[in-house]
């Protein structure tokens, strides 16, 4: 079975909001908070490969964590660098969007 990722066509880090927002071809919105993001993670440092035992402590992620460096990763996602020093996870565009929910951009008829 294919499913064609989503098409993003920006990308902003609000951190005013410290918010991840990513616009989509559609319309639609993205908006997930940088914490949330970052505990969303499913690298090998964050789950435990073999079982899916969550490995991340949740209370050794500040409230505060920022985004240093956010970098493209081919035409399937982006890899961020996080200011608590995790930086090997990478989020596909499928990810932002089951994370970020179905929001519209604000400029769509009701």
């Amino acid at each position: 079975m294919t499913h064609s990722a989503p098409t993003p066509v920006g990308l902003h880090l609000d951190d005013g909001k410290r918010t991840f927002v990513v616009r989509w071809e559609d319309g639609r919105e993205s908006r997930i908070p940088y914490r949330a993001l970052r505990l969303a993670c499913r690298c090998a440092l964050c789950i435990e490969e073999t079982t899916g035992r969550p490995l991340l402590d949740p209370e050794s992620v500040p409230d505060d964590v920022g985004v240093v460096d956010c970098q493209q990763v081919g035409l399937y996602g982006v890899q961020i660098r996080w200011s608590d020093g995790h930086g090997t996870g990478i989020m596909t565009w499928e990810r932002l969007l089951a994370l970020g929910g179905d929001t519209c951009c604000g400029q769509c008829a009701s």
